[in-house]
């Protein structure tokens, strides 16, 4: 007889494997056991790279970070609560339209709307911004349905009985099918010079966004994880500029990439007196926000270079506002959250890599990015498709294994963040563990709130309580219990003496600020001007 569900796991990785798939991150379970034993066999033959862990959140994320660098990754879960564990990480793939491939194990179709044990609706789970296939047999699957779209595809498999194989795979290489090349059929276009305009650089916006400030000459308003914050036209402190009467003087403005951290930018694309041009957005959804001029396009230059004198004024308001911020913040008696974020990016060599977690840190890091020069190759990388904490300490392990020819691997985020991915630290004897340094800044809660409306005067009966969170663990413990290095720094020079230390292997630098000030720090910041 058959083993039906042995050949129906192989026919699915020996898909992955034709599709390009890398690497494979399993979450253990006993109806994904034939997945499990066959890509064990993949791995085996060298087709592959295994990696397993015990919980399936950060399984995905780990996932989605090996993607992120270029390599390609499937995750593959059990039946049931697993698949919904799986969600956070697929929703983000999809709004970042990162390929990630995600298998799931799935009772026969004979069982399903009935009460059998571990059994519900997974076909469509991830509803409808998520393709699925619902394979029953081995001839059902092709590789080409895996590198059809720049976002996530899920195989929910199913799997009957007996879930063990009768023998070892062996399998042959084949040839590995490479992703079509999208024919791009966005017109490129030219705009005349004359408006005031500036560059506004997203995540994941690219080089080409770089290229046309400087052959424009216009300012270049880049958030860190752009790929595109280098060069001299890049504007350090442009979020503090655009409440100015100089941001205000905006008339045009070109977006690459997807914009997400700053609200004088959602601001100033809102404005009704400014002229939008959008290159087109990544993910599943390609609308934008605001209101544009025209479908999306690719701008590809000015009709000649600007005005100079409109790029020098960015420039020089820039200078003298980042001078006024590096004063402030050396004048401060203990370390504050933007000069970790300096410190970390300082210590980013050529070649490196950064993952930066997302509420404050990124921020900080966005006020904070040292000058790169252009060819450093330099690669920071954030979740931005939904721009959530959840998966952080994943997703850098995941980056940090799927870029080995990274310089040096850095992750920064706050300590909410890195609670809430602590499992991700959990990792068995025999799985690969990167040179990783993680810096996390500890503030004891969640200090981005304080920023924002909730942390106003009126508020603050029930803040910590619903916000700030004060949750009092101690970090070393937690990472003892991982095993995990860990160092403790109050201060910016043991800060930057542990950051130039690194010892090898995952190591957690906790950087200890305050909270408690963090909303009159911000405030002070804000009113900033040249």
């Amino acid at each position: 007889m058959t083993n039906t569900a042995t050949e129906l796991a192989r026919a699915v990785v020996s898909r992955l494997v034709e599709a390009g798939v890398t690497d494979v991150v399993i979450a253990p379970g006993s109806r994904n056991a034939p997945l499990s034993f066959a890509s064990y066999d993949a791995a085996a033959a060298g087709l592959l790279r295994l990696h397993t862990r015990i919980d399936e959140r950060s399984a995905g994320f780990l996932a989605v970070g090996l993607t992120k660098v270029g390599a390609r990754a499937a995750v593959m879960c059990t039946s049931g609560t697993a698949v919904a564990n799986l969600h956070p990480a697929v929703l983000e793939a999809a709004h970042a339209g990162v390929p990630l491939v995600v298998v799931t194990a799935d009772r026969p179709a004979r069982l399903r709307g009935t009460n059998a044990n571990q059994t519900t609706d997974q076909v469509g789970i991830f509803g409808p911004l998520v393709t699925t296939h619902d394979l029953a047999h081995a001839d059902e699957i092709d590789a080409a349905t895996l590198v059809e779209g720049p976002g996530p595809v899920h195989l929910d498999v199913q799997l009957d009985e007996p879930l063990v194989p009768d023998d070892r795979w062996q399998p042959v290489p084949g040839s590995r099918r490479e992703a079509p090349t999208q024919l791009d059929t966005v017109a490129f276009v030219s705009l005349p010079a004359g408006p005031r305009t500036v560059v506004v650089a997203g995540d994941d916006a690219g080089p080409p966004a770089r290229v046309l400030a400087e052959r424009a000459a216009w300012p270049l308003l880049a958030e860190p994880t752009s790929g595109s914050r280098t060069g001299d036209n890049a504007i350090r402190c442009y979020r503090l500029l655009l409440d100015t009467e100089l941001g205000r003087s905006i008339e045009r403005v070109v977006v690459f990439g997807h914009p997400t951290l700053s609200r004088p930018v959602t601001r100033l694309l809102g404005r009704a007196d400014v002229e939008v041009h959008a290159a087109p957005a990544r993910g599943v959804w390609s609308g934008r926000p605001f209101e544009t001029t025209g479908p999306p396009q690719r701008v590809d230059a000015a009709t000649e270079a600007d005005d100079p004198a409109w790029l020098e004024q960015w420039r020089a308001a820039d200078r003298s506002v980042g001078r006024q911020l590096d004063a402030l913040l050396a004048a401060e008696p203990e370390l504050t959250p933007h000069e970790v974020a300096g410190a970390v990016s300082r210590a980013l060599p050529a070649e490196g890599l950064l993952v930066v977690g997302a509420s404050s840190p990124i921020r900080d890091l966005d006020l904070m990015v040292a000058r790169y020069a252009v060819g450093d190759r330099r690669k920071v990388i954030a979740n931005r498709g939904l721009s959530g904490i959840d998966g952080t300490i994943s997703s850098a392990i995941g980056a940090a294994l799927g870029r080995p020819r990274s310089s040096r691997a850095i992750a920064l985020m706050g300590d909410v963040t890195f609670l809430h991915d602590a499992n991700g630290l959990v990792l068995g004897p025999g799985e690969a563990r990167p040179d990783l340094t993680v810096v996390v800044v500890n503030d004891d809660g969640g200090s981005i709130f304080s920023m924002l409306e909730q942390g106003a005067d009126e508020y603050a009966a029930p803040f910590d309580k619903l916000f700030g969170t004060p949750h009092g663990v101690d970090l070393a413990s937690l990472c003892a219990a991982t095993r995990t290095p860990h160092w403790k720094v109050d201060s910016l020079a043991e800060l930057e003496h542990a950051l130039a230390s690194p010892h090898g292997g995952i190591e957690v630098v906790e950087a200890v600020v305050r909270r408690d000030n963090r909303r009159d720090l911000d405030a002070r910041i804000r009113a900033l001007h040249p």
